[in-house]
This record gives C-alpha cells, sequence and structure tokens, in this order.
C-alpha cells in the first residue's frame, strides 16, 4: 500500500510559495497549489481516484504519463518518463491508471509496479543501492536448480500429462535456443544444473536492461519458475503458455479434486493480468 501512496505523489506536493505577493494572479496559482496538495494527500491517506483522466505528455525529452496534469512517480518520487519509441508502453501505463476505480487497489497496477522497479532499482542513474541488481541476479539464479519444471513426477497421469504438454516445450525452447543442458528428474532429491547452463543464461540475464530486468523478475517470482520467466521474456512461449506451465500442478488438482471457488479462478485470472503486464513491458525486444 505504501508503494502506492508514493506512486500518488505528484510534483505539486514540491510547489511552496518562495515569498508572498498581492497580486491577484499570485494568489489565485497558490490556491491551486493547495488544491492540488490536498487533493494528492487525500488520496494518499485513502487511496481514492483523485485524477479524471490519466494520459500522456510527449516532448523533446520523451514521454511521461501524467494524472490530469500531475506527474506520474515511482515510489522513490523519480518521474515515469519513457523514450519516444516506446510510445505504446506510455499508453498502455497510462490506460492502466485510467482504468481504476474509486478506490486502488494494488494488483490493479502490474504494469506500472515493473516500470517502478525497473527506475528505483535498477537504473543506474537512480538507484540507491548499487549492488542490488547483482544480488536480484544472484537470487533469480538460485530459483533455477529448484525449479520446479524440471521436477517431473510419476504420477498420477493427469499431472504427467500436463507435464509433458506445458512444461517439456519451455525446457526444449530453452535448450534449442540458447545451446545449453538442463537436468530434469523424477526423484525428490535436490538437482543441480550444469555449470556451464548456469554461466550461459546468467550472462544473458547479466544483459538485460532495466525494465527487462525488472520485468523477468516479477515472471519468475508470480511463475514461481525461472524457466517459464526466461522464455516468456524472450519471447519463447506466451502469456498464455506460460500462464499454464506456472499452473500445471493447481490444473491437476483440479481435474483430481474439481475447482474451489474464489480460489482456483482467482489464480487463474491474477497469473494472465501479471504475466501479460510483463509481456507487454518487454514487447519492444527482440528474441535471443
Amino acid at each position: 500500500m505504501s508503494n502506492i501512496r508514493s506512486l500518488l505523489r505528484p510534483i505539486s506536493n514540491k510547489l511552496t510559495a518562495s515569498r508572498r505577493s498581492f497580486q491577484s494572479t499570485s494568489v489565485f496559482r497558490n490556491i491551486a497549489v493547495e488544491k492540488d496538495e490536498a487533493a494528492t494527500q487525500r488520496a494518499e491517506r485513502t487511496l481514492t481516484r483523485f485524477w479524471k483522466r490519466a494520459g500522456i505528455k510527449e516532448d523533446k525529452d520523451g514521454i511521461t504519463v501524467v494524472l490530469d496534469h500531475r506527474n506520474l512517480r515511482t515510489p522513490s518520487k523519480h518521474i515515469v518518463k519513457f523514450p519516444p519509441n516506446q510510445r505504446q508502453l506510455a499508453l498502455l501505463t497510462a490506460a492502466e491508471w485510467d482504468a481504476q476505480t474509486k478506490n486502488l487497489k494494488a494488483h490493479t497496477l502490474p504494469l506500472t509496479s515493473i516500470i517502478a522497479r525497473s527506475v528505483d532499482a535498477f537504473e543506474s542513474a537512480h538507484a540507491e543501492d548499487p549492488n542490488l541488481r547483482s544480488a536480484v541476479i544472484d537470487k533469480l539464479m538460485s530459483y533455477f536448480d529448484t525449479d520446479s519444471v524440471c521436477y517431473h513426477e510419476e504420477f498420477p497421469e493427469a499431472l504427467t500429462k500436463l507435464q509433458d504438454a506445458h512444461w517439456k516445450p519451455v525446457i526444449d525452447w530453452t535448450e534449442k535456443t540458447y545451446g545449453v543442458t538442463i537436468n530434469t528428474t523424477t526423484d525428490i532429491f535436490a538437482l543441480t544444473q550444469p555449470e556451464e547452463t548456469k554461466t550461459k543464461l546468467r550472462s544473458i540475464v547479466e544483459k538485460m536492461d532495466p525494465l527487462e530486468l525488472a520485468a523477468f523478475e516479477k515472471a519468475v517470482m508470480s511463475a514461481k519458475s525461472f524457466l517459464i520467466g526466461f522464455a516468456l521474456v524472450k519471447k519463447g512461449i506466451s502469456v498464455e503458455q506460460a500462464a499454464q506451465a506456472a499452473h500445471v500442478e493447481m490444473n491437476s488438482q483440479m481435474e483430481r479434486w474439481g475447482e474451489v471457488e474464489d480460489s482456483h479462478d482467482v489464480e487463474r485470472e491474477y497469473i494472465r493480468q501479471t504475466l501479460g503486464s510483463v509481456a507487454v513491458a518487454v514487447m519492444d525486444k527482440h528474441q535471443g
């Protein structure tokens, strides 16, 4: 919730009158600023929508997302700004805010959260901790050895069919595309991936720009799989394929025991919304 509050802080919070003026134009300007500040503070406190329209503002320096006339900012108060070639991404980010209802909810801003993370954590000009990027990559790589996609069950049949249909294509694509070997097992014991494979995949992750890395991190944490997240951001699989792969075990349980209302259906929608935002964030990237 604190992240939403930070995202809602407009530039008007930094504006204060440097001196008192008796000119009418100055008085009216100060009144307008006070109204902006009051509206924004109310939104931060109540998490309710204060803007009428979200859109973009284009100038020679790039494209910014604006809530009415206020610049959208990250939790660390950096202005959300896009280069001209990411105009579509800027429009989709603005649309995400324009679609908000009266009461704001964190899970309804997945694209914004990816963009804010890329700016605050991974852009060298803004990151407060210069070691955070490498620490995040270390953490993401640690998921590779324990990736559920590499741990296959031999029964029940419903589960093995889903594994073959949704996990093996992810493994096959990664091996073929990057010339690596990925170990799988049906044992309960821990699996170790070849060092050559880990080195190769890490070198690819380290070359990701801030936005791609933030999207990859979101994909891995949401799908609970390094390989699914990797294949998605590198366009080896679609959002639907990634969602199906992420839910192999859940879908197997549903086939056996049935669907739990307000649980399985909510999870299905959540993973598609989140992974869809990941795909949008990297839509201008090329495979490889």
